[in-house]
């Protein structure tokens, strides 16, 4: 069966960076968009960004454009650079079918396009 499983995140001073990486195995890659969402206590689910594993097209959210990166080689990574106290927060791996990945940040309902989700793994960032 699908299996998402994250690992690298931690606590670091702001200013800081943090490496995630998502090992997937179960599905077939190709035919679906990878993805990094996260959560903080009291809040909704949202999204930070994705990758096409046909085009390798990359689509970030806006508050994270410019200091994440995500990538896809033999696992799922983002690399997070100049992290907040905003950045805080539970980060789960996702995989959703390729169609949606354009548009998955940004839908008030995307995390409903999901059909795999990792367990997560926390990110603290102290001020």
């Amino acid at each position: 069966q699908a299996q998402l499983v994250e690992s690298g995140g931690g606590s670091v001073q702001a200013g800081g960076s943090l490496r995630l990486s998502c090992s997937a195995s179960g599905f077939t890659k190709n035919d679906n968009c990878m993805a990094w969402f996260r959560q903080s206590p009291g809040k909704e689910r949202e999204g930070v960004a994705a990758i096409s594993s046909r085009s390798g097209q990359t689509y970030y959210a806006d508050a994270v454009k410019g200091r994440f990166t995500i990538s896809e080689e033999s696992s799922l990574d983002l690399q997070m650079n100049r992290l907040h106290a905003e950045d805080t927060a539970m980060y789960y791996c996702a995989a959703l079918p390729d169609v949606f990945c354009p548009t998955v940040l940004f839908d008030l309902y995307g995390t409903r396009r999901v059909s795999y989700w990792g367990q997560g793994t926390q990110v603290t960032v102290s001020r």
